[in-house]
């Protein structure tokens, strides 16, 4: 199909969120749900919500759509259901069925691109072990696609950003740097290789880490996305009423992701990421290039876990032979301080 896909938009993927800080404001005083089965709701901005049906059974639900963040219809497919289905395995659950979310102008785009990005989504889904079981379109510019997605988790054993506990061990399972790539491959400034890097990075499903997690008993994590590693390890701490202390150094980079950067290249997510993360982020004698990456939106990113000590290098060592070969340690929770992040 040659029909490129981001000459369609300014901002893609999780790039095109509502700024978070605007987010949070509007949702300040909005009711918040109240049930007994109601197991992971609003409160702490996790990655999906939890309801028990059962004593062994709670079911995970959550939905995430965005405009084109590559060029191919197919892989676009790919990625957003990637994305989407990352916050079931966020929680530590498995996914089970997906209903597409479409949004298209068949008055603009070849009918045959709508064909493309489903078709993505549905060999996605299918790799997953996910049935998707319907879905609906409206007619709307830009493009937009993505899934709402239900999933399942013991109740016991649900995973969320809101259990670190000081002396807990951070370990990212992908690189970052995914915003700041699809923005130079729109300028024509991506090299070809970092570009197909940062693609196939989103594609990759995060369901060996959600099985991981499960294994070793970790219980605390969330998935990086539009708000960034800075943004969504914030969440987690504040959540987790923790500091995390992150060693930018070992944060692993998608190739070509710091050039870009230095070259001026920074999307505008980076900046809104900035303002929402300033007062409770601090920054020490960490390199601006490095400080708008670990702002960086991204898109599919990896998973951010707190893992205990005890298990941390095993988990590692599993995680970089067994599908994630840039999975890192990138510090660790401790007590609370005055900022819930500090990056060193």
């Amino acid at each position: 199909m040659s029909f490129d896909l981001l000459t369609t938009v300014e901002y893609g993927g999780c790039s095109a969120k509502l700024p978070a800080a605007k987010l949070y404001e509007l949702l300040r005083d909005f009711p918040k749900p109240s049930h007994p089965d109601l197991l992971v709701g609003l409160e702490t901005h996790d990655d999906a919500g939890v309801f028990r049906i059962s004593d062994e059974v709670a079911l995970i639900q959550t939905v995430d759509f965005f405009p084109p963040i590559c060029s191919d219809a197919y892989e676009f497919g790919q990625i957003a259901a990637a994305n989407a289905l990352s916050d079931v395995y966020a929680m530590g659950g498995r996914p089970l069925t997906a209903l597409n979310l479409m949004m298209f102008p068949e008055d603009r785009i070849p009918i045959e691109v709508y064909r493309e990005i489903l078709l993505g989504g549905h060999d996605k889904a299918a790799e997953a072990g996910v049935v998707i079981v319907g879905g609906h379109t409206i007619s709307d510019w830009p493009p937009k696609y993505g899934l709402a997605v239900t999933g399942i988790v013991h109740p016991g054993r649900i995973v969320t950003n809101a259990l670190a506990r000081p002396g807990d061990i951070l370990i990212l399972t992908k690189p970052i740097g995914s915003g700041a790539i699809v923005a130079g491959q729109r300028l024509k400034m991506a090299e070809p290789s970092s570009y197909r890097a940062a693609l196939e990075g989103m594609k990759t499903l995060n369901r060996r880490a959600a099985e991981l997690m499960q294994e070793f008993g970790v219980r605390c994590a969330t998935d990086i996305t539009g708000f960034g590693l800075a943004g969504h390890a914030m969440q987690m701490a504040n959540a987790s009423g923790v500091t995390l202390r992150i060693d930018c150094g070992r944060v692993p980079l998608l190739e070509g992701a710091y050039a870009l950067i230095d070259s001026g290249c920074i999307p505008g997510a980076a900046f809104r990421n900035q303002s929402y993360t300033e007062e409770s982020c601090r920054f020490e004698s960490v390199d601006y290039n490095l400080k708008m990456l670990m702002l960086d939106a991204q898109t599919s990113g990896g998973i951010l876990m707190a893992v205990p000590p005890s298990s941390a290098a095993t988990i590692l060592e599993r995680l970089l032979d067994e599908g994630s070969p840039a999975a890192a340690i990138i510090g660790e929770a401790l007590p609370k301080e005055k900022h819930d992040i500090v990056c060193v």
